[in-house]
């Protein structure tokens, strides 16, 4: 078998032969020979030796998907659960007469793993085709910054609306007891929780973060599986932060006050409704669907002085 340095061409350039075990190249001999072509970035070297190491596409878009899945949901809980362990930080625990036990984190992360491997693992690892097939570019150049700034920043618009109307529609009738019930075990979220839900709640948020992304290139056939990848990374952060259960003074919505946050998504679960939105606030204000004591107090507030003013102008 010849080595893939050997005169191979692979996204878009050409890989000059090293010394190296032509048979089995390891990832940092890979690396070594990647960085000698002039005009990379180092995360290009990074993205095209990983492609070239692995040397089978499919294989390698799967692998990537899933590991950052995993890596970054269970690597963002993992603080959250320590936390929850450290009497210091009960002050910020929004819930605090609520702290998660051993054993409900362990019986979360049974149902999370098997989520994880049974049910949303083929999907991701099947979604390589659909990325060469709408025309997802794996290829260098990796696009700057900018681009990749404001195409995720689209991302989490469109699935915060999307986000908001399927899951407001789960908390009606059959599907809330059929579907949705499951996540609201927990009306004290922490952030292993995050994705413990009924698998077709799943597959309908899966595509929230996966379909929007297909549908955009589909549209526009301008998306890199980089920008996907920190699309994706955002948006798991983002999700296990809401359901960690703290609200510090430094929480990202005081200094960006249409950004959700914990003390958004845990007013969900304590009242079983309203705060339907992920990452924004807008769509719960617009739409009149806010949660909580001071949500409630603000609405009757507005609905009086409507009232009144109707009063006034009616004498």
């Amino acid at each position: 078998m010849s080595s893939v340095f050997d005169n191979s061409v692979h996204f878009g350039f050409q890989v000059t032969a090293v010394s190296m075990n032509a048979t089995s190249p390891t990832f940092l001999r890979t690396y070594a020979a990647v960085s000698g072509l002039a005009g990379l970035s180092w995360t290009e070297k990074l993205w095209a030796s990983y492609y070239t190491w692995i040397g089978n596409d499919i294989l390698a878009t799967g692998l990537l998907l899933f590991t950052i899945h995993e890596a970054v949901y269970f690597g963002r809980c993992l603080p959250w659960f320590i936390v929850d362990r450290i009497p210091y930080f009960n002050r910020w625990k929004i819930q605090s007469a609520k702290m998660p036990s051993n054993q409900e984190h362990w019986e979360c992360l049974k149902s999370v793993l098997v989520s994880h491997f049974l049910m949303e693992a083929v999907p991701i690892w099947l979604l390589h085709p659909w990325v060469l097939r709408a025309g997802i570019s794996c290829q260098l150049p990796i696009p700057p910054i900018a681009t990749v700034a404001w195409q995720v920043a689209m991302f989490y618009v469109l699935e915060d609306t999307w986000h908001y109307w399927t899951h407001r529609a789960m908390h009606y009738g059959a599907l809330y007891k059929m579907i949705h019930k499951k996540h609201h075990r927990y009306a004290a979220p922490f952030g292993l929780a995050t994705e413990y839900a009924h698998p077709v709640e799943a597959m309908v948020l899966f595509f929230g973060t996966a379909g929007f992304p297909i549908i955009f290139v589909l549209l526009t056939g301008n998306l890199h599986l980089f920008t996907v990848c920190i699309w994706v990374t955002g948006r798991l952060l983002q999700g296990v932060d809401a359901h960690s259960g703290y609200e510090f003074p430094w929480s990202l919505h005081h200094f960006l006050p249409f950004w959700a946050g914990a003390d958004h998504h845990d007013d969900h679960h304590r009242y079983f409704i309203g705060n339907y939105a992920s990452s924004f606030r807008f769509w719960d204000y617009v739409m009149q669907t806010e949660s909580g004591a001071l949500a409630k107090q603000d609405r009757e507030s507005k609905m009086k002085g409507a009232a009144e003013e109707k009063a006034k102008k009616s004498i």
